[in-house]
């Protein structure tokens, strides 16, 4: 599934909202011990963001790539443009930005995700980061997770995935490292009680 399905979506599917949690036995390495915050989910495909993986450029990075500011203004960020967290969102179009936010902030090109959270992929939301007055809780994601018609429900009852509801404090904290097992946590479960073996939830 594209953004551009994405934005033409009027009603949520059934993981709209929700974590997608890899299974020990993901074999996969864009997703190993990963969790996917899914956008986007229909007879057509899905989409999400991986929200746990790091990626190495720094939002001043971004701003002066994107030719938005000079070595000049980077000096001048407010500190919360500095540290404003950047994720690797997953392996389609990894050099585009998509921005989750809380729903405080909101322009004709946000698409809501749920009913607190927006998914803005447009240079708006970055202007407004890069002065301070973006939304209240945010992070950009540099690609995408996406999955064509059919393939994510075979990989969840191929047991590669466990899903739950999403949790924001997740989606948007920044220790990345153990998020893996918080997630899991959701669902009551930790790393040592699954098997590749194991029927999924």
């Amino acid at each position: 599934m594209s953004l551009s399905t994405l934005k033409d979506k009027r009603e949520r599917g059934f993981l709209d909202g929700h974590f997608l949690i890899a299974m020990p036995g993901m074999f996969d390495s864009n997703f190993s011990r990963t969790v996917v915050y899914i956008c986007a989910h229909s007879d057509a495909g899905a989409m999400g963001f991986v929200i746990n993986r790091p990626q190495a450029l720094t939002f001043t990075e971004v701003l002066l790539h994107l030719n938005m500011i000079d070595q000049t203004d980077a000096i001048m960020l407010p500190p919360q443009a500095r540290d404003f967290p950047i994720r690797n969102g997953g392996p389609v179009e990894s050099g585009r930005g998509f921005v989750l936010h809380s729903d405080d902030y909101l322009s004709e090109s946000s698409i809501p995700v749920s009913d607190d959270i927006s998914l803005t992929a447009t240079l708006d939301i970055v202007r407004a980061i890069s002065s301070g007055s973006g939304p209240r809780r945010a992070t950009m994601m540099l690609g995408y997770a996406g999955w064509g018609a059919g393939q994510l429900e075979r990989e969840i009852g191929n047991n590669g995935w466990l899903n739950c509801p999403a949790s924001e404090e997740l989606i948007f904290d920044d220790s990345l490292e153990d998020k893996y097992e918080r997630a899991l946590a959701l669902l009551g479960v930790t790393p040592a009680m699954l098997s590749s073996d194991a029927g999924h939830a």
